[in-house]
């Protein structure tokens, strides 16, 4: 690798293994941009069911289970909806715990790295 003012920066097996490492969460953190952006939707949506429901004035109401709707009785919804609110929330935020933890992760290689090879790596996206 050649650093900006033409000396050579040795790459070690070890700053290789680093590299390598922030790629890998680099690509982790986008997959779970995505999966945070699903489970924010599906929090949405769960939301919306609720509202929907307590809007609805049936005492038997459909609730799709899978991909067959079936007629439950209001409060049988009622409490599997908040279940899977319940469940979604954690999900979300059991999501939002491991990015965290990702972007110190590759903050702290982006520190040693750009510590030994200055502007010969470039570790930002554009």
């Amino acid at each position: 690798m050649q650093q900006g003012d033409g000396a050579e920066a040795q790459v070690t097996w070890d700053d290789q293994q680093n590299i390598n490492r922030f790629g890998r969460l680099n690509n982790r953190l986008h997959e779970l941009d995505d999966e945070i952006k699903l489970a924010k939707e599906a929090n949405e949506n769960l939301d919306d069911a609720g509202n929907e429901l307590i809007l609805s004035d049936e005492d038997v109401v459909r609730f799709q289970i899978g991909e067959v709707f079936a007629h439950m009785p209001r409060d049988d919804v009622e409490t599997r909806l908040e279940q899977m609110k319940e469940d979604a929330a954690k999900k979300l935020e059991r999501l939002e715990e491991e990015k965290e933890s990702i972007l110190a992760q590759m903050a702290e290689l982006k520190k040693i790295l750009y510590g030994k090879f200055k502007d010969a790596i470039n570790l930002e996206e554009d």
